[in-house]
């Protein structure tokens, strides 16, 4: 269980903070897990001031905060080794709120609009080539004791990668949401972001064995991926049997259910499908995102050519 947020901070202050979160909730659609890191980045920034002032931190202490009180702050977290990753997030958090206080005439600090984030480091997404794809679907089958598990596994491998789902998109379908007709999926990802994503005929093969072989029986609107029990599927299930399967064929132990999401996404490029028709396929906001996989491509062909170029041997 996580540790209690506890802000040091006066009575109007926390009504507003508590107003904010209601808005990050309510009309940004955060979710649950980004509202608590929010919550908590913030509420270690007013800790600091309030140690700094030995006081309890006000709205007029907020529009007091000066460039060198960030950089101090800044300074603070960086000495505890956060990744950079976590202190852009922490500084995102001040900056939203404080453009959120000004647009709401409560705050107005011009010093933050000074603060920049660190230069995160560039991870790469994972990918996996066709024949090793097509690999781990044939697998899912030997992989399970059930039959109509393997037949799961096998058509939730193979709709991660038809569809560029993320494991939790996939595993919040309900029986009904495919069917022989389906020529699209409406798929609610992140922020209850609706996206419309083509199915091919073989997503709804794999899906209509899997169905078939079940013990369970299905009514329309209930979870379609079931666990041993009958009860939705939890992605730790398919994680688990991924890594089952991904010792079998010798994969890297870094690949799992989301690499197949890079997949999708990478081969599509290859195949010159343009970045903006990728974002809109994967639920992407930024188009910032996408360009991820540019990397990967050219990775991938400098990799290549360096394999075969005489000059390499």
């Amino acid at each position: 269980m996580k540790d209690k947020i506890n802000y040091q901070a006066d009575s109007e202050l926390l009504q507003t903070i508590s107003r904010w979160q209601n808005y990050l909730r309510n009309e940004r659609r955060y979710s649950e897990h980004t509202l608590d890191a929010y919550a908590r980045d913030f509420s270690f920034f007013l800790n600091f001031l309030a140690d700094k002032n030995k006081k309890e931190v006000s709205l007029k202490v907020l529009d007091e905060v000066s460039i060198r009180d960030f950089r101090n702050y800044l300074s603070s977290r960086h000495a505890r080794h956060l990744e950079n990753s976590s202190l852009a997030r922490e500084i995102s958090a001040l900056k939203n709120f404080f453009r959120w206080a000004e647009d709401n005439n409560l705050v107005k600090n011009d010093a933050i609009s000074i603060v920049s984030s660190p230069r995160k480091s560039k991870i790469l997404p994972k990918s996996l080539d066709f024949n090793e794809i097509m690999d781990l679907i044939d697998k899912a089958l030997a992989a399970s004791k059930d039959e109509w598990q393997g037949l799961r596994d096998s058509a939730i491998f193979t709709i991660l990668y038809g569809c560029g789902l993320r494991i939790s998109e996939a595993l919040s379908l309900n029986f009904g949401d495919i069917t022989a007709q389906s020529a699209s999926l409406r798929v609610l990802g992140k922020g209850n972001k609706e996206r419309i994503v083509p199915l091919l005929p073989v997503i709804y093969e794999k899906i209509d064995a899997y169905l078939q072989a079940c013990p369970y029986n299905f009514r329309h609107g209930e979870p379609l991926f079931l666990g041993a029990r009958g009860e939705r599927l939890s992605p730790r299930i398919v994680q688990r049997q991924m890594a089952k399967i991904r010792a079998v064929l010798g994969l890297n132990d870094n690949l799992t259910p989301h690499a197949l999401r890079h997949s999708f996404a990478t081969h599509l490029l290859s195949e010159g499908t343009d970045l903006r028709s990728i974002q809109e396929l994967l639920g992407h906001a930024s188009l910032t995102t996408t360009q991820r996989y540019t990397d990967v491509q050219i990775g991938h062909l400098s990799k290549e050519y360096r394999k075969a170029h005489p000059l390499e041997n």
